[in-house]
């Protein structure tokens, strides 16, 4: 079966709030089986617009990466990055 992965380009505005919202998230990915692959590290724009930050989580399917994201506990933790930064979120199905 495909795995499933959400990718994520996020500009922090307030790294305070924003590290509120990083460990609540980081507990849901955990409960979800999700597993970071990327998260944060070096970064460069070859093409297009860049964001200071860059996620990539790699979950078992598609299906299971739409769960972790709609999830209360996600949507519980994204509620405190609503103000803290602006973000560009996406699921993919891939190898």
């Amino acid at each position: 079966m495909p795995k499933g992965y959400i990718v994520a380009r996020i500009a922090i505005t307030d790294d305070a709030a924003y590290d509120l919202y990083r460990a609540d998230a980081t507990e849901a990915i955990r409960q979800y089986g999700g597993r970071a692959l990327a998260r944060g590290g070096r970064w460069e724009t070859l093409e297009g617009e860049g964001r200071d930050r860059n996620v990539i989580l790699e979950f078992d399917s598609y299906d299971a990466a739409r769960t972790y994201f709609y999830s209360p506990e996600y949507q519980r933790a994204k509620e405190k990055r609503r103000g803290a930064a602006v973000a560009d979120i996406i699921v993919v199905e891939g190898a």
